[in-house]
């Protein structure tokens, strides 16, 4: 092992004290929390150094790219595809606005790939120029803990580099997590990837870049996660989706409004639990409208390949699906597994995310650690937060605790659900007093014209007794649009009353939200509702 120190005058000391540490801080991983804690400590003067593997659309335990999942593999590509699948619902709906649209429409999935991949490219690129231009250090491999103030490079040729630091963060991520059910083994070919047909359930492949070669540990399971997902090499004409989260909603919804046939497969009444239970209702509805067939209360129990290469997923309840692809959106895992914690006694909890506290440190002082690795809200616009807020602690003497409070939430099905703050459920949980509820449901000038039958609903949640908005959510084209505006007045503590007192814009949807007079219903704290949904 080679041993890599920089000169002392090289590094921005704050006190002598400091002069034996390569750096004023190290950060594992890349993506959105790392590079904004990056940056950030770097404008605040601090040396700081940064390592996150080599950039594949499809992540694994050796290959992953700067701007982390969010950029490469998560919201920005899916967002992408939410683009092009809405289109297809807006070419219908033209024709009664006036458009002499040809009853056959053409689709060109590898073209959308094509663009989604040139537009991720293009995002990890201003990523590294941005870490190049605050100054901050880049390294190209897997980063490694081996004690409370060095850190371990592995590079791409499998040279090993030592680096100390006062400071150690953590910013590795999740990644999608797969459950267990037989007969998973199997073919898949994806962008990129060499696919073979093997029975062993790892084999080392060597997969050839236009950037390098290197090795890379592919485990042949015939169901895909969301990362496979955004990059099949065919368009899936049937597909199968396990799960009943934003993933699997947004996936449904993407592969039916491209035209694929989808079945959603999830284990409660409805989809999106944690939601608000009215709105799970609205998306359910939208999901069936535009052709999803939902499978609720249901599981799946085993996964075959025909004899014609397709997959048979056969449910709890001994129903057969065949399908091109089967999605399983059951969660995310935290990335800790090969970052040697244990060589500092880095605490993790029962689903190995690192425990922090409010301040994002480990039990460990020297080391911190931010985003959807730890065992705080997994979101982006947190983990950018809370990057924000360690190098404002760390490096600009501001000790900075983030606020989880009245967090807006999109979930990007179509059209689509945002929320902010609590839900119905959620408020009459928590209530001292009456609940009140005001809600709209409409058709919004647009569908009345299209003919297109898919009301938008609204909904404040209000306590009674100081009449402060405790939350906000709508299902509706625009909702994350128009909900991002109403996340700033509930962060200020509106009421209803400043609601009601707002001039709303004429014709829009939004206005609905200041001119909602009638109460819905009152709900006292007492009639907590019992639901299995």
């Amino acid at each position: 092992m080679s041993r890599k120190m920089l000169n002392d005058g090289e590094v921005n000391q704050t006190n002598e004290d400091d002069a034996h540490y390569d750096f004023d801080l190290f950060v594992i991983g890349a993506g959105s929390g790392g590079v904004r804690a990056s940056r950030f400590s770097a404008n605040f003067g601090a040396k700081v150094g940064i390592c996150e593997l080599p950039f594949h659309p499809i992540s694994s335990e050796v290959v992953g790219g700067v701007g982390g999942t969010c950029v490469i593999r998560g919201c920005v590509p899916k967002k992408i595809l939410v683009y092009g699948a809405s289109f297809g619902g807006e070419i219908e709906d033209a024709r009664n606005y006036g458009w002499e649209v040809n009853e056959k429409v053409d689709f060109n999935w590898k073209k959308l790939l094509q663009k989604k991949t040139d537009e991720i490219v293009r995002l990890n690129g201003i990523y590294k120029r941005l870490l190049a231009n605050a100054g901050v250090k880049l390294f190209e491999g897997e980063g490694k803990i081996v004690g409370p103030n060095e850190v371990e490079v592995i590079q791409l040729d499998g040279t090993k580099l030592s680096y100390s630091a006062k400071h150690i963060l953590i910013a590795t991520g999740s990644r999608a997590h797969r459950i267990s059910i037989p007969g998973q083994k199997g073919r898949l070919c994806l962008s990129g990837i060499l696919a073979y047909d093997i029975g062993c359930p790892k084999w080392i492949v060597v997969i050839v870049l236009s950037f390098t070669s290197f090795l890379f540990l592919f485990s042949k399971e015939l169901a895909i996660t969301s990362d496979e997902a955004l990059s099949l090499e065919e368009f899936p004409k049937h597909a199968v989706v396990l799960g009943g989260g934003y993933i699997a909603v947004e996936f449904a919804s993407i592969w039916r409004g491209l035209g694929a046939t989808v079945d959603l497969c999830f284990r409660k009444e409805l989809p999106l639990r944690g939601f608000d239970d009215e709105m799970r209702a609205v998306v359910a509805r939208n999901l069936e409208g535009r052709g999803v067939n939902l499978h609720p209360r249901t599981n799946l129990t085993k996964l075959e390949k025909t004899e014609d290469g397709k997959i048979k997923a056969t449910t709890d309840h001994g129903e057969d699906l065949i399908a091109d692809v089967v999605l399983f959106a059951t969660g995310r895992v935290p990335n800790t597994k090969r970052l040697n914690l244990e060589a500092a006694g880095v605490e993790l909890d029962e689903a190995g995310a690192v425990k922090v506290d409010e301040y994002s440190r480990t039990n460990i002082p020297s080391i911190w650690a931010v985003g959807d690795v730890t065992n705080r809200m997994n979101l982006t616009p947190v983990a950018l937060m809370e990057g924000t807020f360690f190098a404002n602690t760390v490096f600009n003497g501001k000790p900075s605790k983030p606020d989880y409070r009245d967090v807006p939430y999109a979930v990007f099905s179509i059209p689509p659900l945002s929320v902010v703050g609590l839900s119905e459920e959620q408020a009459i949980e928590q209530a001292h007093g009456d609940i009140l509820v005001f809600t709209s449901t409409f058709n919004p000038m647009k569908n009345t014209v299209s003919g297109r039958q898919e009301k938008t609903v609204m909904k404040l949640v209000v306590d009674a007794e100081t009449d402060k908005v405790l939350g906000a959510s709508m299902v509706g084209p625009d909702a994350p649009e128009i909900i991002q505006g109403i996340a700033v007045a509930l962060k200020c503590g509106a009421t209803k009353a400043q609601f009601d007192s707002t001039v709303g814009i004429h014709p829009s949807a939004a206005e609905e939200f200041v001119t909602m007079r009638t109460v819905s219903r009152r709900v006292p704290p007492a009639n907590k509702p019992k639901t299995n949904l």
